[in-house]
């Protein structure tokens, strides 16, 4: 019975989501799949694609396209128990050099795109009162200190802080939410189609020019983390008893997230006299 639970993952058609997609299936879970063309979705899985699979077409932007595949994914299973939410772009650029349209899209797709996913999908969880929700992140929604991934990294910080309070609103109706932090994994991320790239780049930021070149030219290809290994991961979290409100992929996440810890717990202690000294 375990492994009749329903996932709904988006963003399924390559990357992470892909390769989770294709251990559930695997595994012998039912999967409803999510991209801007289903029949991308067919392709990718092959002779996967069975009746425990249903690819759905969906535009993240609007809320009622993703209310429709909820739907139709309950329609077809009979309910939705697990939702990973994976879709999203990395955009690369200073933010002086980023116009208010660049900066906007990234968002209107990282964040408000899965803000519809939780909309629609928690009146269903909340009546059946269980279900798991994982947002996925990145390390560079726990530490920005990467020049030229700032929009970006804004809005992995703001799918880092509404998972924290999606876990305490819908602990009550026996949901669990996970934040997915993801270190460097060797998929398509940093190609030319998942990473975009300043329309006016500004020659004076030589930091970002030279960041930006490192991870297309670089980095791509050449990641440390398994894609395979992280879906294992995230199955493995979603059949524990007690899942972690933060999961950290790799062992890059692991060091960076340490390393940012360390900054805040000594900026504390050296400014702890200026900082508590503030009250009445």
């Amino acid at each position: 019975m375990e492994n009749k639970k329903v996932w709904f993952v988006t963003g399924a058609s390559k990357g992470l989501g892909l390769s989770l997609v294709k251990q559930l299936l695997n595994n012998g879970y039912d999967v409803a799949a999510t991209s801007r063309n289903a029949q991308d979705l067919t392709d990718a899985l092959g002779d996967l694609a069975t009746s425990a699979f249903l690819p759905l077409a969906m535009n993240l932007q609007s809320e009622d396209s993703v209310g429709e595949a909820i739907e139709k994914a309950v329609d077809y299973f009979g309910h939705i128990d697990i939702v990973v939410n994976n879709a999203g772009y990395g955009l690369a650029g200073g933010l002086e050099e980023l116009s208010d349209k660049e900066a906007r899209a990234n968002f209107d797709v990282n964040v408000f795109g899965m803000l519809h996913v939780i909309r629609k999908v928690m009146p269903h969880l909340r009546k059946q009162e269980s279900g798991h929700i994982f947002n996925i992140s990145s390390v560079g929604g726990f530490t920005g200190n990467f020049p030229g991934f700032g929009i970006y990294c804004a809005t992995k910080f703001a799918v880092h802080g509404l998972t924290e309070s999606l876990a305490a609103e819908v602990r009550d109706f026996k949901i669990w939410a996970t934040v997915v932090y993801p270190g460097y994994f060797r998929t398509n991320f940093l190609t030319e189609g998942s990473l975009q790239v300043p329309q006016h780049p500004i020659d004076a930021y030589k930091s970002v020019r030279d960041s930006q070149q490192m991870h297309q030219d670089d980095i791509n290809g050449n990641q440390p983390g398994d894609p395979e290994k992280a879906a294992a991961a995230m199955i493995k979290v979603a059949e524990s008893g007690q899942p972690p409100v933060h999961l950290f992929l790799g062992q890059d996440a692991y060091e960076f997230a340490k390393a940012k810890i360390e900054i805040i717990e000594n900026d504390l202690e050296q400014w702890k006299e200026t900082t508590v000294n503030t009250g009445f």
